[in-house]
C-alpha cells in the first residue's frame, strides 16, 4: 500500500500563490503516473494535472497557464506549484498516484485550499 503525505495547503488572496508538496512512501518512479486533483462539497473529483512516469503531463483547461506540476527526483516529491489563483479554485487538493501498470490507485488525505478576500 502506498502512503501519499500531502503539505502547503492554506488560505490565500485571489491573485496570490499557493504550493502543495505530495511524498509517496516509495519512490516516485515507482508510479505510473503521480497528479493532483480537487473536490468541492457536492461536486466529483476533477483532475487538475498529472504528470506520467515519463514525463507527459496534462492540465485541466481552467488552470492552464497559472498552474504548474513538477517532480524533484532528489526530494522524491510532486509539486503543484498554483499561481493567479481564483476563488473557483477553492477546494480539497488530493494527491493521486497510480501503479505502474495503472491498476492501483493511491489517494492522499487531502490539503484544504481557499481563495478568498
Amino acid at each position: 500500500q502506498v502512503q501519499l503525505v500531502e503539505s502547503g495547503g492554506g488560505m490565500v488572496q485571489p491573485g496570490g500563490s499557493l504550493r502543495l508538496s505530495c511524498v509517496p512512501s516509495g519512490s516516485i518512479f515507482s508510479m505510473g503516473s503521480m497528479g493532483w486533483y480537487r473536490q468541492t462539497p457536492g461536486n466529483e473529483r476533477e483532475m487538475v494535472a498529472g504528470i506520467s512516469r515519463g514525463g507527459t503531463i496534462n492540465y485541466v483547461d481552467s488552470v492552464k497557464g497559472r498552474f504548474t506540476i513538477s517532480r524533484d527526483n532528489a526530494e522524491n516529491t510532486v509539486y503543484l506549484q498554483m499561481n493567479n489563483l481564483k476563488p473557483e479554485d477553492t477546494a480539497v487538493y488530493y494527491c493521486n498516484a497510480r501503479s505502474l501498470d495503472y491498476t492501483e490507485t493511491y489517494w492522499g488525505q487531502g490539503t484544504q485550499v481557499t481563495v478568498s478576500s
